[in-house]
């Protein structure tokens, strides 16, 4: 059970401010306002950041921690949708259409949340060429994303919609290796693939043996990309434990 957000009301600096990739094609002068138009919140460990339909909504800027965009099957299971990150924001959707926001956000830990208000918002968007193409490029790419999580979810067996799941998260790469920097826990990627934390934690036992995936620290070395994608695919059959 989500527990209710928590606390209090913090004013944000024109530095902070500064911080948040989407906003830096402001002006200085664009700034000043924004700071006195925003708020900063903190919230404990899955405390609720966004309620589903909650007809009041703000544009959310993460300073620190961690958000997970999530919902409900109708049989009561929840579901995954993406992650948010420090420097990413959230909650545009409500502002193009006028609507109560379609999933719920929650912390996956203690986090600190910058909220402008949504008429500001709306204006900064609509007035500002640069943000309103950020803000429909980010549109574009959830609804890819919405698909992509479709297709996952098609896929016959928890095994392969992992692996299909690993290549999907945001990663980078270094002569030829790839890491996801910071991987989600066991239970966060069990309810984005619709199974239980235990099939996921038997999974990553098989991933480490054969050395698939490699642990360092909280990143993950996908060593076996090529292999991964074939399983995912269901080229070839998931290694045996």
């Amino acid at each position: 059970m989500w527990v209710a957000k928590l606390t209090g009301h913090m004013p944000v600096s024109i530095q902070l401010l500064s911080r948040f990739p989407l906003l830096l094609p402001l002006g200085a002068e664009a700034m000043e306002p924004l700071s006195r138009a925003m708020t900063l919140r903190e919230f404990a460990r899955r405390g609720v950041v966004v309620a589903k339909e909650n007809p009041l909504f703000d544009l959310g800027f993460l300073v620190e921690g961690r958000l997970q965009g999530v919902d409900f099957t109708v049989d009561g299971r929840s579901v995954g949708l993406y992650f948010v990150d420090p420097g990413d924001y959230f909650g545009e959707l409500p502002l193009v259409d006028g609507k109560p926001p379609a999933e719920h956000v929650v912390a996956l830990v203690k986090s600190t949340v910058a909220f402008l208000d949504a008429q500001a918002a709306r204006n900064l968007i609509l007035t500002s060429p640069a943000l309103a193409q950020a803000v429909m490029s980010r549109l574009a790419q959830r609804v890819r994303n919405g698909l992509a999580q479709r297709t996952l979810l098609s896929l016959p067996n928890p095994f392969q919609r992992l692996c299909a799941l690993l290549l999907q998260l945001p990663a980078v790469s270094v002569q030829g290796v790839v890491t996801v920097e910071q991987a989600p826990t066991h239970q966060e990627l069990a309810i984005m693939i619709n199974a239980s934390r235990e099939t996921v934690t038997r999974t990553f036992q098989v991933f480490f043996a054969h050395r698939i995936l490699v642990r360092d620290g909280n990143a993950l070395r996908l060593e076996k990309w090529d292999l991964l994608q074939d399983i995912a695919q269901g080229r070839v059959d998931p290694p045996k434990a």
